[in-house]
């Protein structure tokens, strides 16, 4: 599985909010050090979670087309990532963490 980027509200409705397992959602720029550090770690989890009821999500808060997510979501700092499970949000996890961490939760999810 690879990263799906989003870029449209109504994409995000179909990909996220109606899937109904564990969606990671990485809220980024380019422009934005920590986040291009963190992305390769999002890249490793779409791939170890490829087969499971997993989703891992970019969106590109420089975007214009996704200015209503960033307001929704209250992005204030980034990277800012969000675990959500049947569209409901779970746990923020602010700032660049490990791999570990984030599979934790996802495991705890599919559990």
């Amino acid at each position: 599985m690879e990263v799906l980027h989003l870029e449209w509200v109504d994409q995000f409705k179909t990909e996220v909010m109606d899937f109904k397992w564990v969606v990671v959602l990485d809220f980024w720029a380019n422009r934005c050090g920590p986040c291009r550090m963190l992305g390769p770690v999002m890249e490793e989890l779409a791939s170890d979670n490829a087969w499971k009821a997993v989703k891992i999500a970019k969106i590109d808060i420089e975007w214009m087309g996704n200015e209503p997510l960033v307001e929704k979501f209250q992005i204030a700092s980034i990277p800012a990532v969000f675990i959500l499970k049947d569209g409901e949000v779970i746990k923020p996890i602010v700032w660049v963490n490990p791999k570990d961490v984030y599979q934790a939760e996802i495991a705890a999810l599919l559990a």
